[in-house]
């Protein structure tokens, strides 16, 4: 499956504005580590294969180890993530399937226990913007495998 447009070059101004909104995520104050799995888990979920080698790789990149990269998919049988974990994961489950029961109560009761409201917005965010990122590549067919992490991750 090859690409089928440059996204960037065909509307830059659009992808200066997604860039800008990733910006305010990078610099939200959560936690690198957690935004990592929220974006992969996103990502599996919406079945982004170039997001999913991005995310991973900087998560590896930023010292997250492969047993709970190769766990993520199934986080919920595992020991391997705190409860703030959880809640993140849980509450991007929720508000990627939003068509599936639009971000339950029970979901949403877990993820306020662990985050304060400013934190829980940030992570709405976060998690909104990893979903335009996947659409925008599943769209463009972006192909996977050729993505570097930062010297920063």
């Amino acid at each position: 499956m090859s690409a089928r447009l440059n996204y960037a070059k065909a509307f830059p101004a659009g992808l200066h504005a997604v860039l800008g909104v990733e910006k305010a995520v990078r610099e939200s104050g959560l936690e690198a580590s957690l935004l990592e799995l929220v974006k992969t888990r996103a990502s599996q979920l919406n079945g982004c294969a170039y997001c999913i080698d991005m995310h991973t790789k900087d998560a590896r990149a930023a010292g997250e180890t492969e047993q709970r990269l190769y766990a993520l998919s199934a986080w919920r049988e595992t020991p391997f993530f705190t409860p703030r974990e959880q809640a993140a994961l849980a509450w991007t489950e929720a508000v990627t399937n939003i068509q599936q029961g639009h971000a339950n109560d029970a979901e949403y009761e877990s993820a306020r226990q662990q985050f304060d409201e400013a934190e829980l917005t940030k992570l709405t965010i976060a998690i909104a913007q990893i979903n335009v990122w996947n659409r925008i590549a599943i769209a463009f067919r972006a192909e996977p495998g050729d993505y570097k992490p930062s010297q920063k991750a």
